[in-house]
């Protein structure tokens, strides 16, 4: 039966492992790309020409390369052994980490000046002015970003069918194929129940986005 107790749960369970990799990678992105967007702002020329370009090389490779090169490239290359849930967790932290970092340098340098100069006036050290005031100050400005940033993860995790990690899309290929030849309509009905179950999950992390973007902003 195409929608059995067991298939229902096979498909949750696959839905679990994309909002699992969604979800690591969403935290690691948000502490690198602190770290990171607080470096870029800082206006060293070199250290920001050196983010820059990573930043554009993450951004014009497609996702979808980025995983292959890690999965069959980079262990292959090295007689690594990488798994194909540990290959998507680096590269969605990966493209994560400079995305957030842009986020973060784009949140500190809407800070106005003036609160840099109050704070130095202070006789607070560069280290304690973007610790204990810029940083707060632009997390306001960044929340919204890095929500959306989780949404546009968790929707594009289904990618990672294509290296073998079993998620809700590939969960869903295997019941289709068991129930093709019985039931015709098969790959609708299942990748009909798939979009409502990333619908379910992407639409209030979406509309949280917005709510926060327009309460903050």
């Amino acid at each position: 039966m195409l929608f059995d107790t067991q298939n229902l749960l096979r498909l949750l369970e696959g839905l679990a492992v994309s909002t699992e990799i969604s979800f690591i990678s969403i935290i690691i992105s948000v502490i690198g790309g602190l770290i990171l967007g607080v470096l870029m702002s800082m206006k060293n020329k070199f250290i920001y020409l050196i983010l820059k370009i990573c930043l554009e090389i993450v951004r014009i490779m497609p996702q979808i390369v980025w995983l292959f090169l890690f999965y069959f490239g980079v262990s292959k290359a090295f007689g690594l052994h990488i798994s194909a849930f540990t290959a998507s967790l680096i590269v969605f932290s990966l493209w994560g980490v400079f995305e957030m970092m842009d986020i973060v340098r784009g949140a500190i340098t809407s800070i106005p000046k003036h609160q840099f100069e109050s704070a130095a006036s202070l006789g607070l050290s560069k280290f304690q002015i973007y610790f204990y005031v810029i940083i707060p100050l632009a997390t306001r400005r960044l929340v919204p970003g890095a929500v959306n940033l989780l949404s546009r993860m968790i929707k594009t995790t289904s990618i990672v069918v294509l290296i073998g990690v079993v998620e809700v899309v590939k969960v869903g290929q295997q019941i289709i194929e068991r129930n093709v030849f019985t039931n015709p309509m098969a790959p609708f009905w299942i990748y009909t129940l798939i979009f409502f179950l990333y619908f379910a999950i992407c639409y209030p992390v979406s509309k949280l986005s917005k709510k926060l973007e327009e309460k903050w902003s």
